[in-house]
């Protein structure tokens, strides 16, 4: 189904593409998904519409059968990517669960813009978009995901996720459909 609309005041979150998603082996080409989450952000920018950029530092505290590991990753894995050139006026959310609204100021922040949409891409599409798409969705966000915007590292959980729950947190589309809606 093609995303029909997007708000006079919609917010972009970029989940979690970060210096450490960069070299791993996701399903879709990642500098694809990196490329559209860009054009998204230099259009949502120069639309002066609010962009979040979101990375995770840490894992929830709970135990669990795979491990999140990291202490095994490099310094500077939390690094946003250079090439979402980071400005200013972005919020930057730090998270340590699986979805952005949990344990920060997200939800007051675009609340206070008056934002009554989002558009939420990044990595990866079952774990840090869904989760983060669940609590917009929770929050009372309209809710726009652009498939061509986001991977993760196992088909069949992407596919989950895009055609069995993203249907019922909001609208799928492309990133085309997005920058026609706001006119970029």
């Amino acid at each position: 189904m093609p995303i029909t609309t997007i708000d006079p005041n919609t917010a972009l979150i970029v989940v979690d593409l970060q210096s450490a998603a960069a070299h791993m082996p996701t399903v879709h080409p990642f500098d694809a998904v990196l490329a559209n989450a860009v054009r998204l952000a230099d259009a949502f920018r120069a639309k002066q519409l609010p962009v979040v950029l979101v990375n995770v530092a840490g894992g929830a505290p709970g135990r669990t059968e795979h491990d999140f590991g990291a202490s095994d990753l490099p310094t500077g894995w939390t690094d946003l990517l250079p090439e979402l050139d980071q400005q200013p006026g972005d919020k930057t959310v730090t998270k340590y669960t699986w979805g952005a609204f949990h344990n920060t100021d997200l939800a007051e922040h675009l609340q206070k813009l008056g934002v009554t949409q989002v558009v939420v891409c990044g990595l990866s599409t079952a774990i840090g978009v869904e989760s983060t798409a669940r609590q917009a969705h929770e929050h009372g966000f309209h809710v726009a995901l652009p498939l061509d915007a986001m991977t993760d590292l196992d088909a069949a959980t992407h596919e989950n996720s895009a055609t069995l729950i993203f249907p019922r947190l909001g609208e799928t589309g492309t990133t085309a459909e997005v920058l026609a809606h706001i006119g970029a």
